[in-house]
This record gives C-alpha cells, structure tokens and sequence, in this order.
C-alpha cells in the first residue's frame, strides 16, 4: 500500500510515518510532503501510484483543503488536525474521516479500518472542499487563554497578550508583549488553529499577532520582512507567494 503523508512539522510527519508502518507494515511511505505549493506539483504527475493521503489540515502556506479543490485524486483522504468539536462537526457532515492530534496506534489502526471498509464497498465520499475552506475560515475561536510552561509551573497566558509564536530546535515557544517568553505544548499548527484571525502563519518558524507589528518592509527577491513592537532577535520574513495575502491580512481585507 503506497501512501502519502502530508504534514510541514518535521517530527510530526516522521512520528506518524512510523506510526503507520507499525499498524500496517504492507505500507510504503512514498512521500512526505510539507506544504500546499508541494504537494500541488507532486500530485499533476503522481496521483495514480497513490492507495491513501494522510493529511494536516493547516500548513505553512494555507490550508491542505486548497490541494484537493485543484486537483483531483482516486485516493481516500484522511486528515489529521487539532480543531475543536465546531470543525470536526463539519467533516461529519461532509463524510470525510480524520485523526484528531496527537494520534496513537489506536487511532491510525482506526484510520486504515476506515479504508479497509471504504475500499472493500468502493464508496468514497465527494466532498466540496471550498465549502469546508469557508467554514474552517468564518469559524470564531472559543479559546481566550494558552497554557504555557516554565519549571514546575503552568500558567494559562491570555492569546491577546502573546505578540508571537516561533519554533526554536522543533519546540514551539510564545513570546509577549512584554517580552516574556514560554515553552507551550503545542505543535504550530495546532496554535494556529486556536488562535484566530489576529495571528498570521508567516511562514513554517513563525506565527504573528496583528498588533506586534509595527511595519513592513521589501526585502530580497520581493520578500516582505517585519519589523516587531518586541524586543528580539526575530527575523520574520513573508515570501512572495504570500506577500499579497499577507498585506490584505494586514489591513482586515478577506
């Protein structure tokens, strides 16, 4: 069984990939695909040799829903995400299967239970992608307050106070306003799906509030860097391919 895994955290991807072979070890993991801009030139040429994609659902270019409105693929789709009971109500709806983060042995034996029966009476669900991108982006976060670590002590840090969110060594870490910084037991994508549309995912290392920013600037190859109201050695970068998204972002354009 060939099967692709798409996930932009390192460890994450590798952590599951094991996972899997262990479940079910008659599977090849064929790819590890990080974002939505790679997976897209992956599968033009690639899509038949594929049984079954595990997917996250928020990568660092957007989310992995946008892959499947544009291409087309004969293989089951199982998405892995952090999402509160609002979204997963949402995939119940559209017939999709999902892993909820982190996974165990036990829910990715369910995952390919989940194949099995799918494949045996060939009745893949269709889904409408763009109506689960509207949903997923017109969703208002309940969380107010992030959990953060420091020695023996855990303290719950309002999401408001928290200028930014980066990754040190594949650790996610919090820095804020006042220039605190915390350990967080969170991948960076499962922070940015709680904390709501104030923060942009500038790229795989970093995630930025709003109101952290004082301005940007053009930087090479048409690039965008931040300039933050923190204190920091922090160097934020906006490619291209998200320069415009990221300006209308700024602004409040949707």
């Amino acid at each position: 069984m060939k099967i692709v895994i798409i996930e932009d955290e390192k460890n994450t991807a590798a952590d599951l990939a094991a996972t899997i072979t262990a479940v079910n070890p008659q599977s090849e993991i064929v790819r590890i695909l990080s974002s939505v801009a790679d997976s897209l030139k992956y599968f033009e040429t690639n899509d038949s040799n594929i049984d079954l994609i595990f997917s996250d659902i928020q990568l660092s270019d957007g989310l992995s829903f946008e892959i499947f409105r544009k291409i087309e693929t004969s293989a089951p789709i199982i998405f892995c995400t952090a999402y509160d009971e609002y979204a997963l109500n949402a995939f119940r709806v559209n017939g999709i299967h999902y892993m909820l983060k982190p996974f165990s042995t036990k829910t990715v034996n369910e995952a390919f239970q989940k194949y099995k029966t799918l494949f045996k009476s060939n009745s893949y669900p269709t889904v409408d992608y763009s109506k689960l991108v509207r949903l997923l982006e017109d969703r208002v976060p309940e969380v107010s307050s992030l959990l953060v670590f420091q020695k023996d002590k855990i303290t719950p840090v309002q999401i408001n106070q928290i200028a930014l969110f980066y990754i040190d060594d594949e650790i996610t870490y919090i820095c804020t306003f006042d220039n605190k910084t915390f350990h967080v037991n969170k991948t960076m994508n499962e922070a940015e799906a709680i904390a709501g549309d104030n923060f942009f995912r500038a790229n795989r290392q970093f995630l930025v509030n709003r109101d952290a920013i004082n301005d940007a600037s053009v930087y090479f190859a048409r690039k965008l860097i931040l300039h933050l109201k923190i204190k920091g050695d922090f160097q934020v970068v906006i490619s291209k391919e998200k320069a415009t998204l990221f300006l209308n972002w700024l602004t409040g354009k949707k």
